[in-house]
């Protein structure tokens, strides 16, 4: 018998790294799950604490949640591996777990900043759903200062391929400096921030990610990485 608490099975299953809920459900259904050496083909079921679960006569553990966030320099690819060889961001976390974890969205090859890599594909879901509006601020340096009525229009949105690219807000961190603009957006499209600026005639000389979700590159150095706080995985899981 089991309580209303507990993990449903399909997601022990797939925190055990066995398949996704969805294919787990077949499993299931097919018999090949037994908890405590009984099969269970109940979907709903929910695994308790000291439970054995085996697949296929493998006895099962869930893993550990790990959460790493990166100051990733320019030349990594944003991928677990790549076909051409080159370095990506898994070169840089080897040693921060024993879990294996997988890198948030992405930041393309000549982007630097934050990067989220996870194991928690149900955070990881999150982050990456339109629908949540998780904000990113970049800093921008252009290849020359960015006109007034440029700024202007970036505020109204610019068209590109996909629609209007709607931006939260744009400023100049340094007012002496308009060729380095701060852009704040929640939108995930594909180099967004790059085309923004080059559709309309500027250069990006470099960009670089300082808030992702909240989260900040203090004393965080570039190429580094830490583990986030208990603080910031509850604030990413419920906010917003």
């Amino acid at each position: 018998m089991t309580t209303d608490k507990g993990m449903r099975l399909n997601k022990y299953l797939a925190h055990a790294g066995v398949a996704s809920r969805r294919k787990a459900d077949e499993l299931i259904r097919e018999g090949l799950v037994k908890v405590n050496g009984e099969v269970i083909r109940e979907m709903g079921h929910k695994v308790q604490p000291g439970d054995k679960v085996t697949f296929e006569g493998k006895l099962l553990r869930t893993e550990k949640k790990v959460y790493v966030l990166l100051n990733k320099p320019k030349n990594f690819i944003s991928s677990v591996k790549d076909e051409k060889g080159r370095k990506t961001v898994m070169d840089l976390v080897r040693k921060a777990s024993r879990e294996r974890i997988y890198p948030v969205g992405r930041l393309d090859r000549n982007t630097t900043g934050l990067l989220l890599l996870t194991n928690d594909g149900d955070l990881a879901k999150k982050l990456s759903h339109p629908s949540h509006k998780v904000s990113k601020v970049y800093l921008v340096k252009l290849d020359r200062p960015l006109l007034r009525e440029d700024l202007d229009r970036i505020m109204k949105g610019v068209t590109l391929e996909e629609g209007v690219a709607m931006v939260d807000e744009v400023a100049f961190p340094e007012p002496s400096d308009k060729a380095q603009v701060g852009i704040e957006l929640h939108i995930g499209w594909n180099r967004v921030v790059r085309r923004i600026f080059e559709e309309l005639g500027y250069e990006v000389k470099h960009l670089d990610r300082v808030l992702y979700a909240g989260l900040t590159k203090k004393n965080l150095p570039r190429g580094k990485w830490r583990h986030l706080s208990e603080r910031e995985v509850l604030h990413l899981k419920h906010f917003r």
